[in-house]
């Protein structure tokens, strides 16, 4: 017998358990299968298996929103890269003042990168009003100045990270970590889309390259493939791989679609809640329909020289994003849901990230996308788009008030405050919503957060962000979490 006079219940019994402890496991046991069988009559597992299966036919078809919103479709203008806020839309009188001098020691950030730290620089090129709202805009912009009366700037935003990568992912999924739906997808989703032989959500990336962080930016996350943006190449074919090989006729085609969707379907039918499987029988016969419209929708041979050189097409340097604006503008035309394009591609120089110096940065940058933004507007104003299209502006993040060292002219990342803007259908034209320190460094007054700036995107577009959900992993989720605030000041 053991010293502590107690018998090893392992000696006695073989599982290592006295009877009362076997029949209490095997309650457990019961309880579990109960469980799942009540789960499974009250429909949990099909609705986890079939939560985005609103039309398994056709999860693109056009859907009726929570509410009326009066944006249609939604241009997003991604400034890869974190343009400067006070280079562009947040002018602060304040930091020529204390130009030369450091940032107050009670002022906490993190220094992305550990770069040199420098003194207080003012705004590298003036500010003027703009319209009858006066809203003061960068020399950066000029054009984009005429339409002050059509925007309405936010000062006040603040993001959860001084990193590209993960910045660029909030900014469009919600998140910092990847993996979850982004904004186009999340408005495909909730409104499916007009043209059913289009893509509901485009992209189309700077010549240079994408954003470092890649397809997370536009991916459909736990969502169907069916909703992830559609790459758009920025020269050549839009799409690569569309067209079928030469030998290939369009009636052969379809009947090979028409076996493979059958094949598909029935092995669908045996087995329900393939959700993947059902978007890629969808994503074939979309494809298919691609074929003659994607090129149609691309071809600018038809638009008048006018508006080509409005949009500053086969000019140095606004080509590429002029094409690309106007590109935008024929999808909206064809009904595409959201179109996001970028400006910058790659790392460092090559987009708006200002180390080395903000001028030569912003002036090369600002001067390739400053005449087509500007066109884009007018060109949705004068066909009566504007009303029914949100234009979005923005990068992941600003830049700090402060240079990187003695005499330089570079800055480094600020996810405490910077400025986006808004311009069309539901927005307030001429108004600044929010307002940053005297140095232009941190959000002070009516913050707003990512997660805000969302809510007011889908707001606009006729969808409550409390109230659309994706059913996953056991939990109903949202582009917003359980955070997000409409901007109700800024919309009309």
């Amino acid at each position: 017998m053991p010293k502590d006079n107690k018998i090893k219940t392992s000696n006695i019994f073989p599982c290592g358990n006295t009877r009362r402890e076997f029949v209490w496991e095997m309650g457990a046991g019961f309880s579990g299968i109960a469980l799942t069988s009540l789960l499974s009559a009250d429909g949990f597992f099909s609705r986890h298996t079939k939560a985005a299966e609103q039309n398994p036919q056709n999860p693109l078809k056009p859907r009726n929103s929570n509410y009326f919103g009066k944006a249609k479709h939604c241009i997003f203008l991604m400034m890869n890269g974190g343009p400067s806020q006070v280079d562009t839309f947040d002018f602060k009188p304040e930091l020529r003042k204390f130009a030369n001098k450091t940032l107050p020691q009670n002022k906490k950030y993190i220094n992305s990168g550990g770069r040199r730290v420098g003194y207080l620089t003012p705004n590298w090129r003036p500010f003027r009003p703009g319209g009858q709202s006066g809203l003061l805009i960068s020399d950066y912009f000029p054009n984009v100045r005429n339409h002050a009366d059509k925007i309405a700037i936010i000062k006040s935003c603040h993001a959860d990270s001084h990193a590209h990568g993960s910045a660029l992912v909030a900014m469009n999924t919600g998140s910092t970590f990847i993996g979850r739906p982004s904004l186009g997808a999340w408005s495909v989703y909730g409104l499916g889309t007009e043209n059913q032989n289009l893509p509901g959500y485009v992209v189309m990336l700077d010549k240079r390259g994408g954003p470092i962080s890649g397809q997370p930016n536009w991916s459909s996350g736990f969502m169907p493939s069916t909703y992830q943006g559609t790459l758009f190449r920025p020269s050549g074919n839009p799409i690569l791989d569309l067209k079928g090989p030469p030998h290939l006729d369009s009636n052969a085609q379809r009947r090979q679609l028409d076996l493979l969707a059958k094949l598909n379907q029935k092995h669908l039918d045996e087995r329900p809640g393939g959700q993947e499987l059902a978007a890629r029988i969808n994503s074939y016969e979309l494809a298919y329909r691609m074929q003659s419209e994607t090129p149609e929708a691309v071809d600018l041979s038809k638009e008048s020289q006018a508006t080509l050189k409005m949009y500053g097409v086969g000019q140095k340097p606004t080509n590429e994003y002029g094409r690309n604006c106007l590109i935008a503008r024929r999808l909206v035309e064809r009904g595409v849901r959201f179109i996001q394009l970028y400006s910058g591609g790659g790392h460092l120089e090559d987009t708006w990230d200002g180390h080395e110096s903000i001028e030569k940065n912003h002036g090369l940058h600002g001067s390739e996308v400053d005449q087509p933004i500007s066109a884009l507007l007018t060109d949705l104003e004068q066909r009566g788009m504007l009303e029914s299209t949100l234009v979005v502006w923005g990068g992941e993040f600003g830049r700090m008030p402060f240079s990187e060292g003695k005499n330089a002219p570079g800055r480094n990342h600020n996810p405490y405050g910077f400025s986006m803007w808004m311009a069309g259908a539901g927005i307030k034209g001429g108004t600044s919503y929010g307002e940053t320190d005297e140095f232009g460094f941190e959000a002070t007054v009516n913050k707003t957060h990512v997660h805000d700036i969302h809510a007011t995107i889908l707001h606009l577009m006729g969808i409550d962000h409390e109230a659309l959900s994706y059913f996953h992993q056991g939990r109903k989720e949202t582009l917003t979490d359980v955070h997000g605030r409409i901007i109700k000041d800024i919309c009309s």
